[in-house]
């Protein structure tokens, strides 16, 4: 083992869609980090499918967008979602994306049909480009927490080398088997263990099943177990997942002589030639950790809480765990808020990771018979309609993590809404302004707001900007007097988006501004 260990102010474990955003989002706030994964790349599977419009929001801001988009050329003709008894049975199309949802009115961000194993690579280009250090095929030995860090030991998987790592913070986004939460003595609530299955990626030739693509085909037969399928990037290769008794089977079990005849039986056919490529068994788990954090370590993704995939909440869900622990543990480390931020973390994302348990589940139970439209509102209120109390938030609290309809709220402790935007000819979105820093928008007469910001950034070092809407940044829309109902006073945005304060009050700006950012940032 070396005998001095290295220093990083963050430690990350796992290679996944959470421990990988938080790799690019803490390098884009000039923040270093180590990312250590025991596997030696992504995985072949898919696992995860969809990018939603408020992650891809996110990304937009910290410019990766487009290479995410382009990531997902492969699947942008699948259609929605059918419910069949074999592929070449009859289909019933559950819902058609696009159909009947349009999200121009509550974002920039544009739905993405990437899976995991396709967008994995983007984030981790991005991050090291950044200045992110990733290395894969290293596991987490062992760690212990001191009044100063995290002691780490790491292991190469391929030399047997051992190193030791001391960090300021460890995120574990190890995920729903990691080991982190359970050597912390984190219990999980909710129903636990709902199934276990197997995901096969296999090769096959469907052009005479698949007249066109789908994102999603949920395979039921009376009295059969269920079996998905799904497109992958790859022409000519499809994912499959199948449920199977763990206490009777073991993934090894099912060899390519056992799997052929489940694959024919999921197509309807038995005389397409199949060659299975990987099988790795997964569970679904409805569970929520009763922590999210303890002392220097920060659970996100799975490792903090795990539901059913209906929605396509799971993996996004973890990403904007990400972007809210990001931009904290850079104002700490970096000096600009004291560490007592960090405990808005856990407060802020636990409520709705606890309600997404309820929602997937009953989603998942009434997929066959979900009315489209109502589907689509809820879509946009459990992407653009989740709100938090915690100290960070500068308002009233709220007993529910989302908002009670569709509609966006200008209130603090709900993510700002969208506005269209021009500056110097070039046209933006609200969301593409925040991401590194704090925002502070008022009317266009805040000439007095713009100038507090400024001496407050200054004298601070707090990254603070202000803008006036209708001036600085013009309104081509109209959309700043009916959205945020603010003609005097001003509101302060949080770096992921959120508002953190509102005042309607134009009476001294420096004044206020600062007992506002002394209250959120030094709490």
């Amino acid at each position: 083992m070396s005998s001095n260990a290295e220093r990083v102010p963050v430690l990350i474990t796992g290679g996944g869609l959470a421990g990988l955003t938080a790799s690019l989002f803490l390098s884009s706030h000039g923040v270093e980090s180590i990312l250590v994964d025991k596997h030696p790349g992504p995985s072949p599977q898919g696992r995860a499918r969809g990018i939603n419009v408020r992650t891809m929001e996110i990304y937009r801001a910290f410019g990766i967008a487009e290479a995410v988009y382009e990531a997902g050329k492969p699947f942008e003709n699948d259609k929605g979602g059918v419910h069949c008894q074999s592929l070449a049975g009859e289909w019933r199309w559950l819902f058609r994306l696009g159909a009947t949802a349009s999200y121009d009115e509550y974002s920039a961000g544009r739905l993405c049909l990437a899976d995991q194993s396709t967008v994995e690579p983007v984030l981790s280009a991005a991050a090291q480009a950044r200045g992110a250090e990733q290395r894969f095929n290293t596991e987490l030995v062992s760690f212990t927490e001191t009044a100063d860090g995290v002691h780490a030991v790491t292991k190469d998987r391929a030399t047997g080398e051992e190193y030791r790592i001391h960090a300021d913070y460890l995120i574990a986004a190890d995920g729903n088997r990691g080991t982190i939460r359970e050597q912390l003595g984190i219990r999980r609530d909710g129903p636990g263990i709902l199934g276990d299955f197997l995901g096969v990626l296999f090769e096959a030739d469907l052009s005479e099943l698949i007249p066109e693509r789908a994102v999603m085909w949920f395979v039921v037969k009376p009295g059969g177990p269920p079996g998905f399928l799904t497109t992958t990037a790859h022409p000519g290769r499809w994912a499959a997942a199948f449920s199977y008794d763990a206490a009777v089977d073991t993934p090894a079990d099912f060899t390519q002589q056992r799997l052929t005849p489940m694959l024919h039986e999921l197509l309807g056919r038995d005389d397409i030639p199949v060659k299975v490529v990987d099988v790795t068994p997964w569970q679904q788990v409805a569970a929520v950790a009763e922590r999210f954090r303890q002392g220097r370590v920060f659970l996100a993704g799975d490792s903090a809480h795990v539901w059913p995939p209906a929605g396509g909440y799971g993996a996004n869900t973890g990403v904007q765990d990400a972007h809210n622990l990001a931009w904290k543990l850079a104002a700490v480390l970096k000096g600009w808020a004291t560490p007592a931020l960090l405990d808005s973390y856990e407060p802020e994302r636990r409520p709705l990771a606890k309600e997404f348990v309820d929602i997937t589940i009953n989603r998942q139970e009434s997929r066959t018979s979900s009315d489209p439209e109502e589907e689509a509102n809820s879509d946009i209120r459990w992407m653009f309609g989740q709100r938090y109390t915690s100290p960070a938030i500068l308002g009233r609290p709220y007993e529910s993590a989302f908002t009670q309809d569709h509609h966006p709220v200008p209130e603090p402790g709900h993510r700002a809404p969208h506005l269209w935007l021009t500056h110097n000819g070039d046209r933006l979105a609200l969301h593409d302004l925040v991401s590194t820093g704090l925002l502070l928008l008022t009317g266009p007469q805040g000439d007095d707001w713009r100038r507090a910001a400024t001496e407050l950034a200054e004298r601070s070092g707090i990254p603070l900007t202000a803008h006036r809407i209708g001036t600085d940044l013009l309104d081509p829309e109209n959309q700043w007097p009916t959205r945020y109902a603010l003609p005097e006073g001003a509101v302060l945005i949080r770096p992921d988006g959120y508002l953190a304060w509102r005042t309607e009050s134009d009476a001294n700006p420096h004044d206020q501004l600062s007992a506002a950012l002394e209250q959120l940032l030094r709490a």
